[in-house]
């Protein structure tokens, strides 16, 4: 081989080599001396625990503590109006330390014993709520309350007074929330003798009676003037026609009547009178069921 051969291989070969350096010098990533500042992780917010539906809540729902439950919320987005770690009402935002401390306070408030669940059992839905959303009372009402009753009332249903009294209203065992049947005797028709007793009303719900729109835990009886039942709006005029004709009579129905159907009644009775016979001389008379 001669020496002119031999040295065109040996630059062909530092050719090569030099190539290879080049071309993974270029594939290989760029590393810049200048350290790379990085960032820090934002504090976490202060969380309040706010009072929220569970569920969806329609309007007339009676409140129990199932359908409550309390949920980490941002102090920096509460609302005033907000109930929040079973206390009192969330103060508006005024430096997040101080809101801070306050909403420490009432949880230990609540773990001592002033639950906000406790004091919203019963109430009413006024205005629906959807699940997770906040509860505020401007969409709850309580007994007592201006619009109750008819919170109280279900769609297409009427609430009417009817005068009762211990003998008329079973001895005054009938409560509030109790199904009822109301009966009405009169004499009967055409100037005979006798009397006839009819069932105007079957199964309606006793809303009130007087003012009372929720028995006590230990009431037994409840003695008043006035009972408030819910009727269909088309019987309302039963019971208007039945207060002109005459006392009615409330019976008390069993608890697992409860889910029965309601509504209009009809004679049930029993209507008696008399009749004169004549036999051989000798008048009779004759009682008629």
């Amino acid at each position: 081989m001669g020496a002119v051969r031999i040295a065109i291989i040996v630059v062909a070969g530092v050719a090569a080599i030099a190539l290879a350096f080049l071309v993974q010098g270029m594939m290989s990533p760029k590393t810049s001396s200048t350290p790379v500042a990085v960032a820090a992780a934002p504090p976490p917010k202060p969380m309040a625990q706010v009072l929220v539906a569970k569920t969806d809540l329609p309007i007339g729902r009676r409140l129990t503590a199932t359908d409550l439950t309390w949920q980490p919320w941002p102090i920096e987005a509460l609302n005033a109006t907000f109930i929040t770690d079973g206390a009192a009402p969330a103060p508006p935002p005024q430096g997040v330390e101080k809101v801070a401390k306050k909403t420490e306070k009432a949880a230990t408030e609540m773990v001592m014993g002033n639950s906000a669940i406790q004091s919203l059992e019963g109430a009413l839905v006024k205005e629906p709520f959807l699940a997770n959303e906040p509860i505020t009372s401007r969409k709850l009402v309580r007994a007592g309350q201006t619009g109750y009753m008819a919170v109280v009332l279900q769609p297409g249903m009427r609430a009417i007074a009817i005068p009762v009294s211990a003998e008329t209203g079973a001895g005054g065992f009938i409560l509030p929330g109790d199904r009822v049947d109301v009966l009405q005797s009169r004499p009967a028709e055409g100037g005979s003798k006798g009397f006839s007793t009819e069932t105007l009303m079957t199964n309606v719900r006793v809303l009130a009676i007087d003012q009372i729109t929720e028995a006590a835990v230990d009431a037994k009886a409840a003695v008043g003037a006035v009972a408030t039942l819910e009727v269909p709006a088309t019987d309302a005029e039963i019971l208007a026609r039945g207060k002109a004709q005459g006392e009615m009579i409330l019976t008390l129905r069993s608890y697992a009547d409860i889910g029965g159907p309601s509504g209009r009644g009809g004679p049930s009775a029993r209507t008696e009178q008399t009749v004169r016979i004549v036999r051989a001389g000798t008048a009779t008379e004759v009682a008629l069921r």
